[in-house]
């Protein structure tokens, strides 16, 4: 991801329950990913809503689908979530990602004392 537009498009369509659970629900799923039954159900959604909110997750990029048999399976696109998360965190820290921590273990002590830098 190389620009705003596009990380906008990606935020956007995470910015919303149904799509952010379904979005989790896939990466927890890889790497066999879920059919869309299976998906709605375990979400608790109508099959006809979780259409709609896969089709906007696909426009974003964030998830792929593929035919198998009778069945479409769903996968989270690992590429497109690292390209948000890159995109996101490319200028952490003014240059020092070390302050920006262990993002996957949130419970990780930051180094808090870092200078003051002006707003981007």
């Amino acid at each position: 991801m190389t620009d705003t537009d596009s990380a906008v498009t990606v935020l956007s369509s995470l910015a919303q329950a149904h799509r952010l659970d379904a979005f989790r629900c896939l990466v927890a799923a890889e790497p066999d990913g879920l059919a869309a039954g299976e998906l709605a159900r375990q979400l608790g959604i109508a099959p006809a809503a979780l259409s709609f909110h896969l089709t906007h997750l696909g426009h974003a990029g964030l998830v792929t689908s593929s035919r198998q048999g009778r069945s479409i399976i769903y996968r989270a696109n690992f590429a497109a979530m690292r390209d948000l998360l890159g995109y996101l965190t490319q200028d952490c820290c003014g240059g020092r990602p070390e302050i920006c921590g262990d993002l996957l273990n949130p419970d990780t002590p930051q180094d808090c004392e870092t200078p003051a830098k002006s707003s981007c």
